[in-house]
């Protein structure tokens, strides 16, 4: 089999970009641009177009929507104030959010939001990095007071509500109980949002100013932010979500006054960013180099190793398990690779084709974002196309699954 010099066989990236085509070519995927990379080569592929019914075509430097897959890179924010010693794992969190100290805890998933038990304990700067503090999207308690208050409240990117500043967003969030005490459980979103308010707090600056000084300058990211200037607008897709019923492309958000148009009253760090494939590749790239990037220290090899390995027992990966394997409804199957890191998810068992030890995630706007250790290898697999249809999840399946056929040593 032909090999080029990037460890990928000629034979496998020809038929990676043969899979991409017939996705796009099949009419439900309008366009994509997808980058993989091994060592120091990288290899790119930009089909189809940005809007559904043509126009311009995708191109390498396109900027998508990065949905969740904002929680791996926001994440890096908290971890550089825990290199510096500005955070400790284990120090409460009440001395920069004293919103929430104090809290009272559901009796019951379902109970009214006044039917609580006081918290065993604080909520530690721990709970909230590892994403156990007690809140967050809980796709098995839909219908619950607790997620119509969440809703309601716009606590979470709930489009077309927006989420308030950051100091009201808080406020509201302190308002209501728990869902569990404290280190107990998983759950999904909130924390990443919470981790740019802590952030934000602990430096007097916005999350935004914090990351661009720390992440995005250092490794080059030009194009990653919570919004899109206007002298790049041209470069945003339209965003999907199409119809489940009759795949009708349904706008959900256009690049010209469209909600990444303008800065956001919220920096979200759980799905806020907007970026391009080459800056996703730079910050995935500095974590297999250990927290370097060109020579440069940017998070310490400790504070990666604690980022992209499994941080959960048993009991609190208990509802991720169940989101992953009990809601493929909704999930379409995404998310099983077992564990969770800091912002982002780890591979603990193999159950498709990546090896355990790959780390990253999933976004909800057809994003999908994994490093792999074992194989040096890099992916980023970008398209806008909500999750309301299983297409986007089918094109990050194969693409996958494709890749991986293409390692060639």
């Amino acid at each position: 089999m032909g090999q080029n010099d990037n460890g990928f066989s000629v034979t496998g990236l020809r038929r990676l970009r043969d899979v991409l085509a017939r996705h796009v070519d099949s009419g439900k995927i309008p366009g994509l641009v997808a980058l993989v990379s091994r060592g120091a080569q990288t290899h790119v592929e930009a089909l189809g177009t940005m809007q559904h019914d043509g126009g311009a075509p995708m191109r390498r430097d396109t900027i998508f929507r990065m949905a969740s897959t904002s929680k791996p890179l926001s994440i890096a924010a908290a971890m550089v104030l825990l290199d510096e010693c500005r955070l400790r794992l284990d120090d409460t969190v009440d001395a920069w959010l004293p919103e929430l100290a104090d809290r009272q805890v559901l009796k019951r998933i379902d109970s009214p939001l006044d039917d609580t038990v006081p918290a065993r304990r604080p909520i530690t700067v721990r709970d909230v990095l590892s994403s156990t503090f007690g809140l967050g999207m809980d796709m098995t308690a839909l219908g619950t007071p607790i997620m119509g208050a969440i809703f309601e409240q716009g606590l979470t990117p709930n489009l077309p509500v927006e989420m308030p500043e950051p100091d009201e967003w808080l406020r509201r969030l302190g308002e209501l109980p728990l869902m569990y005490q404290p280190g107990e459980r998983w759950q999904y979103q909130i924390s990443s949002d919470l981790v740019g308010v802590l952030v934000a707090r602990v430096t007097g600056r916005t999350f935004e100013e914090f990351l661009r000084e720390r992440i995005f300058e250092p490794l080059g990211m030009t194009d990653t932010g919570f919004h899109v200037p206007a002298e790049k607008i041209d470069r945003l897709p339209t965003l999907y979500a199409p119809d489940p019923q009759t795949g009708e492309f349904l706008a959900w958000d256009e690049p010209k006054d469209g909600r990444w148009s303008r800065p956001p009253a919220f920096q979200g760090g759980g799905g806020g960013l907007v970026s391009t494939a080459d800056d996703y590749h730079a910050y995935f790239r500095m974590l297999l180099n250990g927290g370097t990037h060109n020579g440069r220290r940017i998070l310490s090899r400790p504070a990666v190793e604690l980022m992209t390995t499994n941080r959960l027992t048993p009991e609190q990966n208990a509802p991720r398990t169940a989101m992953a394997t009990e809601n493929v409804h909704i999930s379409f199957g995404q998310g099983q690779q077992g564990g969770w890191g800091l912002g982002m998810a780890v591979r603990t068992y193999r159950g498709d084709y990546a090896p355990i030890g790959q780390f990253g995630w999933d976004g909800g706007s057809g994003t999908s974002v994994y490093a792999d250790p074992a194989n040096q290898l890099t992916g980023i697999l970008l398209c806008q196309l909500g999750y309301s249809v299983p297409s986007p999840a089918h094109l990050m399946n194969d693409f996958w699954t494709t890749l991986y056929q293409a390692i060639d040593d």
